[in-house]
């Protein structure tokens, strides 16, 4: 089949961080992918890219403020066509780099919040940095670029939700995302802490909802629920290998930041394949486009071109088989691997704390 065009590169720069989030998205064995292409590497992987159609970049970690040459990166993605935006966490940051990183070119800023209580914040991120973030943000809206406020919700924080709403709106926010955690990477290790109670999270979502409509034409709120707390899955990433490409700093290319977990594939690297190759021609890319790789029931399924699937990666994380329905759909035939789930989350709303194993120390 032809492949579809991408729409959005998404560009780990780096795994080095000094935040040890518990929810971190980056692999648990992120330490094996140390190795980071040069600048001279990136600077033609975003050539290539907008050659292919890509309109869009994300620069994300890890932190990519750790990168040295992160300037000169903005630069020469602007230069090509781009439209450049920063995911970050903000830490460290002064303000004469973000006003570089303007000069060269950055066109809006995602900044993480892990929550709008100091100390909680500290407590998941393992960094007490929450005074520096909100300093950061100011400095943003004064450099005139849009913010957005990222803030990955769990157990842990969807009790302030509201609070969250108020904080945004105090830093002048031009879009909220309420991101419910994926359960991939850290998360995933930790999904018994993190997994909220469904009573929970549909108090938060009201919250949300009655945000949205109040701050509608003032700023943008999105709650984005969890796969394990709906009955059919979302199309990951818009479908595997249909919009968004996704490096790691060592160049391996994905089809979303999940997919290096996936063992029965073999991902290529931007070192030693074109661009064009990798997304047009790579088994791995195109291993699950389309319909053809389907089972029963997904196969005859009417959802099947909407939420083609769901999501390989947690498909291969709970049932090791990544061609397997999605389990988060209540279709599965291995459903009950998330209702056991989120039964075990009620129970443990109400316990003893579970222990929370944060992102390990990084290697310099």
């Amino acid at each position: 089949m032809t492949a579809p065009r991408p729409y959005t590169l998404i560009a780990e720069l780096t795994y080095r961080c000094p935040l040890r989030c518990v929810y971190c998205s980056n692999p648990v064995d992120y330490r094996d992918h140390a190795r980071e292409l040069d600048t001279a590497a990136w600077q033609r992987v975003f050539t290539d890219a907008e050659a292919l159609g890509v309109v869009q970049l994300h620069l994300t970690g890890g932190e990519p403020l750790a990168r040295g040459d992160l300037e000169t990166l903005v630069a020469h993605a602007r230069g090509a066509g781009l439209y450049v935006n920063l995911i970050t966490s903000g830490v460290p940051l002064e303000r004469e780099r973000l006003r570089a990183l303007v000069a060269a070119g950055l066109d809006h800023v995602q900044l993480s919040i892990q929550d709008a209580d100091p100390a909680s914040a500290a407590t998941i991120a393992g960094r007490d940095a929450f005074a520096a973030k909100l300093e950061v943000a100011a400095w943003i809206k004064d450099e005139g670029l849009p913010l957005t406020v990222n803030v990955v919700l769990h157990r842990l924080n969807l009790d302030r939700v509201d609070a969250l709403v108020a904080l945004a709106e105090r830093l002048g926010a031009d879009r909220l995302e309420l991101a419910n955690t994926q359960y991939h990477g850290f998360a995933y290790t930790n999904r018994d802490a993190l997994l909220p109670a469904p009573d929970q999270l549909e108090r938060a979502r009201a919250v949300a909802h009655a945000a949205k409509a109040r701050l509608a034409g003032r700023m943008d709120v999105v709650f984005v629920l969890p796969d394990y707390f709906t009955d059919r899955p979302k199309a990951c990433m818009d479908g595997w290998a249909r919009r968004f490409l996704h490096l790691m700093p060592d160049g391996t290319a994905l089809p979303c930041h999940a997919a290096a977990s996936i063992t029965s594939l073999s991902f290529p690297t931007v070192r030693e394949r074109p661009l064009d190759w990798i997304w047009n021609q790579s088994p791995a890319f195109a291993a699950f486009r389309g319909e053809a790789w389907m089972a029963e029931p997904c196969k005859s399924c009417d959802r099947r071109t909407v939420d083609f699937g769901g999501c390989r990666c947690q498909a291969f994380a709970l049932t090791g088989d990544a061609a397997a329905t999605d389990p988060a759909c209540s279709l599965s035939p291995r459903h009950a691997l998330v209702e056991d789930a989120r039964r075990r989350a009620s129970a443990a709303a109400t316990g003893a704390l579970v222990p929370l194993v944060h992102r390990g120390a990084r290697r310099r």
